[in-house]
């Protein structure tokens, strides 16, 4: 009884131990609030990927399906192709920003709605239809 009582604690121990571990691997929790200030005034994320996420030179962030772990791994990889030409996202090292700063900015972009589909813009239809 009692070696079955120590498998059970063992294998509660286990879990408990693996939910933290992929806690930890996805990330810290992030602040929107503070993430918006370091999408727009610190690290001025904006100048690539607007003001409001929808893309630019960079790419559309608002809508983000990205988990928070795949998030992490893209900023601190980069993009595929040569830095600065065709707007490739280069890599960012914690020392550049910090796990708590890229999480406050994931959260963040968690906030921000998907863009509209082009063809529920009506000056954009007109447009198209005219090409």
């Amino acid at each position: 009884m009692i070696r079955h009582c120590l498998s059970i604690l063992r294998l509660g121990l286990l879990v408990v131990t693996l939910a933290g571990g992929m806690a930890l691997a996805q990330g810290p929790a992030g602040d929107a609030g503070r993430g918006k200030d370091m999408f727009g005034k610190k690290y001025m994320c904006y100048t690539c990927h607007g003001w409001d996420g929808h893309g630019g030179s960079g790419a559309v962030l608002a809508g983000l399906k990205l988990n928070q772990a795949g998030f992490n791994s893209y900023v601190r990889k980069g993009g595929a192709g040569s830095v600065g030409v065709g707007g490739r996202m280069p890599a960012y090292t914690t020392k550049t920003v910090p796990e708590q700063d890229l999480a406050d900015i994931f959260a963040y972009l968690k906030t921000l709605p998907e863009p509209p589909a082009a063809k529920s813009i009506p000056a954009l239809t007109q447009i198209l239809s005219q090409n």
